[in-house]
């Protein structure tokens, strides 16, 4: 696979319901109630239930891991969190899109920017990862 600056990547769309977040706080051991409560995210002043940042960022990740050939070859990866995916009590949940495209390609490395939007906002920001090309 040749890898080019200005490639776009297959966009890829994530939909979160709050079993989700059930079992991802399962197997993470994050058990804050901002993840499960309206009433508590609410008394944080949010807009109510959010997923989990680190379930947001793996997932926004796989735009990345599904399009190279070998997963192996991500090297580097790191996100800004800028606005909370708010996750609805109902059977729909929230889609999240991801969409990335290569900034720069030298010295057997490719640098690619990483877009997350949940309905019209963007939610990570100075989201990219960094994988080895050959």
């Amino acid at each position: 696979m040749v890898i080019e600056v200005g490639t776009e990547l297959p966009p890829l769309t994530v939909t979160f319901r709050r079993d989700d977040l059930v079992r991802y706080a399962g197997a993470s051991g994050d058990f804050n109630p901002i993840h499960w409560s309206d009433r508590m995210a609410g008394a944080l002043g949010l807009p109510g239930v959010i997923a989990h940042g680190m379930l947001t960022m793996a997932s926004a990740v796989r735009v990345v891991t599904d399009w190279i050939p070998d997963p192996a070859d991500l090297i580097e990866y790191g996100v800004r969190f800028t606005k909370p995916v708010v996750v609805p009590d109902d059977d729909k949940g929230v889609n999240v899109t991801f969409s990335a495209k290569v900034d720069k390609v030298a010295e057997g490395r490719a640098e690619i920017d990483i877009t997350a939007v949940a309905g019209e906002e963007k939610v990570l920001g100075r989201a990219r990862a960094v994988v080895r090309v050959q």
